[in-house]
């Protein structure tokens, strides 16, 4: 019987997978004891390797194949490493490449969070503690809320910024440490209406109001979900904003957020003594010298009108000529605070005016000293430029001063800084610190037109023409100016790029300290700041400053302040009090934006026709309702009315009408600018020469100007009185 013989052809798809036997040698006998038992494991947790050696001890020479090293490998890792590798090569480089990234993320972020650390706490707990009991004390934490559990309070606090309770805690009623304890006037909450028939201008704030930070808290706080829209239409119906055109129905009790303090304190409390100096241990600060604690005084137990621990004053710090950007600020200041302009001039008031300094850096922000004639270029150069000198007007003498920036005698003259702020670069920003080179005798030798000269270099550039020229040096030189005048004089410090919307009466009247929110982060933003002056606050922050090399960022305040548990002291207020557009311009509440839609702040300078109609409908009165600043953030190179680019406040300042028109005209022609003022013979301007659809900063520029005019009143219907 014959045989079938089956062959697989050797291209067929159907090749038999049998694996071939392999011939091996006799097997012997393996002993599992000594030296041999580790060759014998399956299985271990190191994978040897060898490393070559140096040529004359080759293996070519010495028979030795090189150094055995074992590193931490297990030997199934590096099996299933070398069949990747082998088998799928290009795979093999991927996954390399990942894990030398996800190794480079992973150092990176240990020495970024070892710097973190080394950029925290210097003070003790001790002194944090300290810290925190000085300023309940004196009266600065008019709130109810808790202290954090970190500061380790053994018992809680009396707390005059708080009304007191109406029964003494009972001892089965337990009371947390964090807590603190009224023990001040009770609270009459306002409902601020205008009283008819006077009923077209919203009322100013009552002397000695306070607003309840807390309340506004509770309906702005972006954190909480709460949107603008809702936040300014509670800010502007609890302060009376609206004029009685109220459509809302029903009481409006929870919405109320402006109070009085009404009674007397009884026992007047005896103030903590200043504090003596000493030495911690683990390379920590000297311990917080403060002074004593404050006296908290109402409004009637003042025997002035203004509050001496607690000054009214608003801080701007500029650099560079002045311009329509400060000039717009204090026009605003002049339409919305209580100065007593619609009074007689000369005629005594009975109630706090507040005063708005400009601080001027003559200059380059990196010479400490501006010299000797400073001071006098200073005055002459307000005289002659036409944006400033309408405010030198002997009108505005007791509320607007001009006031010259010596970085050398600001600091000499901070208790906190004055014995080694030498030692340190007063340029460093978020870590990052720039590298000045020394002034070469500058300001002693050259002339301010060459001190002045713009330049392409971040070092010597003097102001902002253009976002590619931003002046950072003196951004970085306003960080520190902020906590520096405030902590030495006290008051608010405004970038200068803020106009004011409303009267702060009860903001002066919380006497607190606060900043307000980076948009959707929770940190600060300190473009508007109130710091109380010679605060134990103040000293913390001025001292932690120091220690990290004088870094006053804004980030880097919220790290000081996050990691010492005193956020709440430094309270972090919603943007949408002083920055309403900010969160709109992110993408954020698109969908119910507040009045005015404004998408990017360039929009303030250049509002789309589309949304022109709307500003000039309802104008002053429409932007922003019951927020008590807006921010328009830097755009130093955009003019505030393209049309009318010079200061328009009448008769009685027509020189620097005549002098910004000139300016005007010569500019526009060098320039590519399609907005050419026109020269009139007879001294009266066309409306067809103006600009079609008028934007959002032309409107605000127009209405404060037309107050100082004496065409129309200010937003609480009183009108100037020359």
């Amino acid at each position: 019987m014959s045989s079938i013989q089956i062959s697989t052809p050797i291209n067929s798809r159907f090749r038999d997978k049998t694996p071939r036997l392999r011939q091996h040698s006799p097997a012997l006998p393996i002993h599992i004891h000594g030296h041999d038992k580790r060759h014998t494991r399956r299985f271990s947790w190191t994978t040897p390797y060898y490393v070559r050696m140096p040529w004359p001890l080759s293996r070519r020479r010495t028979g030795v194949r090189g150094f055995k090293i074992y590193m931490p490998i297990p030997t199934s890792v590096t099996s299933c490493v070398s069949r990747l590798r082998q088998g799928y090569p290009r795979t093999f480089r991927i996954l390399l490449a990942a894990l030398f990234i996800l190794l480079f993320l992973f150092f990176r972020g240990l020495i970024l969070s070892r710097r973190l650390q080394a950029t925290r706490i210097v003070f003790s707990n001790d002194d944090i503690r300290r810290v925190w009991e000085w300023e309940v004390a004196s009266g600065h934490y008019q709130s109810s809320r808790k202290i954090p559990d970190s500061i380790g309070l053994n018992t809680p606090l009396h707390n005059p910024g708080l009304p007191r309770e109406p029964f003494p805690p009972s001892q089965n009623t337990p009371i947390s440490h964090g807590s603190t304890i009224g023990s001040g006037l009770s609270r009459i909450y306002l409902d601020v209406q205008t009283t008819p028939p006077q009923v077209a201008y919203p009322p100013r704030p009552k002397a000695g109001s306070i607003a309840d930070l807390d309340i506004i808290m509770k309906h702005c706080d972006f954190s909480n979900n709460k949107y603008v829209r809702d936040c300014l239409e509670v800010l502007s119906v609890g302060a009376g904003l609206d004029n009685r055109r109220r459509i809302r129905r029903g009481a409006i009790d929870e919405w109320k957020y402006i109070y009085l303090e009404e009674g007397q304190h009884l026992t007047p409390r005896s103030p903590l003594p200043a504090s003596t100096t000493t030495r911690h241990k683990n390379d920590l600060e000297p311990s917080l010298h403060l002074p004593p604690t404050l006296s908290y005084r109402t409004t009637s137990e003042l025997a002035t009108a203004c509050d001496p621990d607690h000054p009214r004053i608003f801080h701007i710090f500029w650099g560079g000529p002045f311009t329509a950007h400060p000039f717009t600020a204090l026009l605003s200041f002049l339409n919305t605070q209580n100065l007593g302009l619609y009074l007689p001039p000369d005629t005594p008031v009975n109630f706090c005016r507040p005063q708005f300094w400009v601080w001027m850096q003559m200059g380059l922000a990196r010479e400490a000293n501006p010299g000797q004639d400073a001071l006098k270029h200073m005055q002459e150069n307000l005289n002659s430029n036409p944006w400033s000198k309408p405010f030198l007007h002997p009108r505005f003498k007791d509320i607007i001063k001009f006031k010259l920036w010596n970085t050398t005698e600001q600091l000499d003259n901070v208790e906190e800084l004055k014995d080694e702020w030498r030692d340190l670069n007063l340029f460093n920003s978020g870590g990052h610190v720039y590298q000045v080179p020394p002034a070469n005798d500058m300001s002693a030798n050259a002339s301010w037109s060459d001190r002045e000269s713009r330049d392409d270099d971040v070092i010597n550039r003097v102001g902002s023409t253009s976002s590619k020229s931003y002046d950072r040096m003196r951004t970085i030189l306003s960080d520190m100016a902020r906590f520096v005048l405030c902590h030495r004089f006290g008051g608010v410090y405004l970038d200068a790029d803020t106009v004011l919307l409303r009267d702060w009466e009860e903001l002066w009247g919380w006497k607190g300290a606060f900043a307000y929110r980076w948009s959707r982060l929770p940190l600060y933003n300190t473009a508007v700041l109130k710091l109380n002056k010679g605060s134990a606050l103040g000293t913390f922050l001025i001292r932690t400053a120091l220690r990290h090399g004088l870094d006053f960022h804004p980030m880097t305040i919220s790290q000081y302040t996050k990691d010492s548990g005193l956020d709440s002291l430094l309270l972090r207020l919603p943007d949408a009090v002083f920055d309403p557009a900010w969160l709109n311009t992110e993408g954020f509440q698109r969908e119910r934006p507040p009045s005015p839609d404004l998408t990017s702040f360039t929009q303030f300078f250049h509002t789309p026709p589309s949304k022109t109609a709307d500003a000039m409908a309802i104008g002053f009165d429409g932007f922003f309702r019951g927020a008590y600043s807006y921010h328009w953030h830097n755009h130093w190179w955009e003019p505030f009315d393209s049309t009318r680019n010079w200061p328009d406040l009448g008769p009685q300042f027509a020189e620097a009408e005549r002098t910004g028109r000139l300016q005007a005209q010569k500019a526009a022609s060098t320039s590519n600018s399609k907005a050419k003022p026109k020269e009139n013979a007879d001294g009266h301007d066309k409306v067809s020469d103006d600009k079609r659809d008028l934007d959002w900063a032309t409107i605000l520029k127009r209405t404060f100007e037309a107050y100082i005019r004496g065409e129309q009143p200010n937003m609480y219907g009183e009108w100037i009185h020359w």
